[in-house]
């Protein structure tokens, strides 16, 4: 009896001891996990570095293989030993279709893969996605502003690098109008999708009053010349203006604010600015908090007499000793003491305090301006770089 206690003590002993070590690695790997992600992958809404070491077990996802390589070297060079149970982005269940294609003239992508979860942002007909995994007929995609969300199966055409190089090299039209309908004939007899401002298609042949076109998923229809444009004419458009810029703004003067909108259905305030930029030929990031890192500083003082049409300017609450700024809202610049952005509906608004349109709560939380025109950004592309 005495010896069963005995081994019974010792077993005790050994896995305490053994859980202090495990206990003790896991302190040790913890931070340089730690300290990779913040190099690798410091704003989750563009990159993945979801690692954990538990047990000896180094598991979990991660879309930055460079950074892995770097984890696993260290651990190496300390000595430690683990088991890889890391999970590589793209998955590899998806074979070589690791690449999609809008095929909605809206699609709302999402932050969990379900339709209630909430919307992230939206991606417009033919844009381009990197997809990363599946779960239940939904796809965790990076859209080309780099913002990674969920999109359902229904939204999207899964392709090869083959297919996606052939609809990159193909003709293409975009349409140009507001919103308008993608028709099964030439007589416009029966709609067979609708179209908002900023929708790719596939070139098929030109007719006198028509565009024949092919969208992503193979359907074929027809729209009127009138509302689109060859694709290569209008990326060689010529130069920003300011007459581009606010007429693009003002058209969609009364569209609704919608939390995580890119469209010209529905767009919150940073929303409304990407789509102004994307709508000239730039790619411009999805948040303001984001959009804020790029372009130039204009100003932080008021000094409206700097700034020039289409500078973003950004609002929120300053940093004070305890806290970081805080950006929370984004606008564009028209001139005349004006902006333009999406606060309830995309308005107007002034800091002129004899103007009808004085808005004393956004001058009150003003922060500073930014400067995207003819800025070397890294974060602000032009269209024709992400291979549309």
């Amino acid at each position: 009896m005495k010896n069963h206690n005995i081994s019974f003590v010792y077993l005790i002993i050994g896995l305490l001891v053994l859980g202090s070590c495990s206990s003790s690695k896991e302190e040790q790997v913890s931070p340089i996990i730690e300290e990779l992600k913040n190099e690798y992958a410091p704003d989750k809404r563009v990159a993945i570095f979801d690692l954990k070491f538990e047990n000896g077990i180094l598991k979990g996802e991660t879309d930055q293989l460079k950074g892995l390589q770097e984890l696993k070297a260290k651990l190496g060079n300390e000595g430690i030993k683990f088991t890889d149970k890391v999970r590589i982005l793209p998955s590899q269940g998806l074979g070589n279709q690791t690449q999609a294609l809008i095929t909605l003239s809206v699609a709302n992508l999402r932050s969990e893969p379900h339709h209630s979860a909430e919307l992230s942002t939206q991606a417009t007909l033919g844009t381009p996605l990197k997809v990363l995994k599946e779960k239940e007929g939904w796809y965790l995609v990076q859209t080309p502003d780099q913002y990674l969300a969920w999109v359902d199966e229904a939204g999207i055409a899964l392709c090869d690098s083959l297919k996606m190089n052939n609809w990159k090299e193909s003709e293409k039209v975009i349409y140009t109008t507001t919103t308008g309908f993608a028709f099964n004939d030439k007589e416009e007899s029966e709609k067979i999708s609708d179209l908002v401002a900023g929708n790719i298609l596939q070139l098929a042949k030109i007719s006198q009053d028509h565009f024949e076109i092919v969208f992503p998923d193979g359907r074929t229809g027809f729209i009127p010349k009138s509302e689109g444009m060859l694709f290569q004419n209008w990326i060689k458009g010529g130069e920003l203006t300011d007459e581009k810029l606010i007429s693009t703004a003002k058209t969609m003067m009364g569209t609704p604010y919608l939390w995580g909108g890119t469209s010209i259905k529905g767009v919150d305030c940073s929303g409304f600015t990407k789509t102004i930029y994307y709508l000239n030929g730039k790619i411009i990031p999805r948040d303001a908090s984001q959009q804020v890192r790029e372009g130039s500083l204009v100003d932080t003082l008021k000094n409206w007499e700097n700034l020039e049409v289409g500078d973003l300017l950004f609002f929120g609450q300053p940093a004070t000793e305890t806290s970081k700024e805080k950006v929370v809202h984004v606008g564009m610049w028209i001139g005349n003491q004006s902006f333009i952005h999406s606060r309830g509906r995309v308005r107007i608004s002034s800091f002129d305090p004899k103007s009808p349109l004085f808005d004393e709560k956004e001058l009150n939380r003003y922060l500073k301006t930014k400067r995207y025109r003819n800025s070397p950004s890294k974060g602000i592309q032009n269209v024709q770089e992400i291979g549309i």
